[in-house]
Formats: structure tokens, sequence, C-alpha cells
């Protein structure tokens, strides 16, 4: 595993949990440094019957500035910020998968790493406490495949509804989210096209086309243990049955589940505060 992979899913399992508060607590600090530890298994791709494990353990970096925020919930900038509305770019990264690995894709090229990135509106529907509430987001991204000159893999659309609430005493958080993911042609033919000089008598050529992708269910929990300590886990279904490609013959499931496990620990921690 190269670092560029390493430091691709340090990023990936860092936004899989959107474990977020609600509110932002208080006086936190504008940077903390540390290390993350965890492992992730997901579908080799989607539709896949064959798994990706990764699991590491890195140098973490949390900074909470006013634009450009790196945290718990994932790499963004904000555009714009109100009470109830919010835009900012998000970022994404999914894991690579090694063909010779995968019966399915076996003599073809290797699917590398995506790392998507895009703008993402977030609206507020609706906060009934203040340790409850529940947002629209709406993240259109780029995908870029690292390992193969960072060339661009067509656009993704990804729309959920996102419910978020926590304890009273902020050690517990926890989100529950549903969507649907949708790309493009070429998003699509990078997972599931069968070029002709590929094709064998158990895998035919197929061109691929854009649509829906999956439908998507996904849960995470993160508890704080102290200053310093966090543990969360994450799960995520996806459910492929009315794929826009199911008819490709690189796809071997209707459905697919991906888990997650994994810390954080802050050994360094600024004086100064954090932009709210």
């Amino acid at each position: 595993m190269n670092q560029r992979m390493l430091a691709g899913f340090a990023i990936a399992a860092l936004a899989v949990p959107a474990t977020a508060a609600p509110t932002p607590a208080p006086d936190l600090p504008l940077w903390e440094l540390g290390l993350f530890g965890g492992a992730a298994s997901t579908p080799a791709y989607p539709g896949s019957a064959d798994r990706s494990t990764r699991g590491l353990v890195l140098p973490m970096l949390i900074y909470r500035g006013k634009v450009l925020r790196a945290d718990r919930s994932g790499v963004s900038a904000r555009l714009f910020d109100t009470e109830r509305v919010d835009l900012d770019l998000g970022f994404q990264l999914s894991l690579p998968a090694r063909s010779g690995d995968v019966p399915a894709r076996d003599g073809m090229p290797d699917l590398n790493s995506l790392l998507e990135f895009g703008p993402r509106l977030k609206v507020l529907l609706t906060e009934p406490s203040a340790r409850n509430r529940m947002r629209l987001e709406l993240p259109l991204r780029a995908p870029l495949e690292l390992g193969n000159g960072f060339r661009r893999q067509g656009l993704v659309f990804e729309p959920r509804v996102v419910f978020e609430t926590r304890s009273s005493d902020h050690q517990w958080q926890a989100d529950a989210n549903i969507g649907v993911v949708v790309g493009n042609a070429r998003l699509n033919q990078y997972f599931y096209e069968v070029a002709p000089q590929y094709a064998n008598a158990a895998r035919p050529a197929y061109q691929a086309e854009s649509g829906l992708m999956m439908t998507r269910l996904g849960i995470s929990l993160s508890h704080t243990l102290n200053q310093d300590w966090r543990v969360f886990g994450f799960t995520r279904y996806d459910n492929y049955t009315h794929a826009a490609n199911r008819d490709s013959p690189l796809f071997r499931k209707n459905s697919g589940l991906s888990v997650g496990i994994g810390f954080t620990w802050t050994a360094y921690r600024s004086q100064a505060r954090a932009w709210e």
C-alpha cells in the first residue's frame, strides 16, 4: 500500500463518519495535531461480489478556520454560510481495488482510488431541539483517479437527507442518512464498461450509460472518551436494484455493505481558538 493510497484513505475514513455536533461546541482550539487510526471494508466497486479492506495509522491534523476546515466531519472550504443555508467545497475518497483480486475484472485495468471534490449545498430542514437537527445535502463532485495521471472520471451527484443527534454532555454523537447516487456516463463507464479488448466468453463487451448507481443508507456513531481520545464506527448499506447498468457483466450483487471503525488521538492543540 503506497503513501498516496494511505493518505487518501485517511481523508475518506474521516469523511465517512460525518458525526459533527448539530451546533458547534464552544471554545474549540483552532488546530489539533495527533494520530488517526482505522480500518474499513467496502465492496471493491458498486455491484461487486468482492471486497476491498484497508487499515492504517497516520498523522492527523484538524484545522477549524473561518473558510478552510479539516475536522472530524471531513475536509471542506466554506463559501457561503447562513443560519439555514451553507455552501462549501466537500471532499470524499473511495478505496482502490486491484483487478487481480476481483475475478470479474481479471485482466482489466485496476480501479484506483477516486478523489471526489466539488460544491455541496446544505439546507437546514428542521431543528426540533439544540441536540437534534435534520438537513438536506446536495453535493456535486468531480472524481479524480489517483495513480493514472489524475484523470477526471466524470461527475457524481449524491442528494441525501441527514439526521444528527448528540447526548446532552456532547460525549455521544450520531447521524443517519438516506439518499441516492447518480453518475454521468463517464463515471459509470469507469466501473461497468467492458471494452472489446477485455471481452471474453464469460464477460461480453458492454457499453455503460449514465444514470442511477445506487440508493444509500448510512449510520455512524462516535464517542469522546476524554479530551484527547475519540472512537467512532460507521456502517453503510447500498442497494443497486434499480441501477442503470445492472446488465453489465461486471455487476454481480444487488446490494453492498461497508463498515469501519477508528480512533483519533490529540497530542497537541493550539492556544488560539476556532472560528465559529
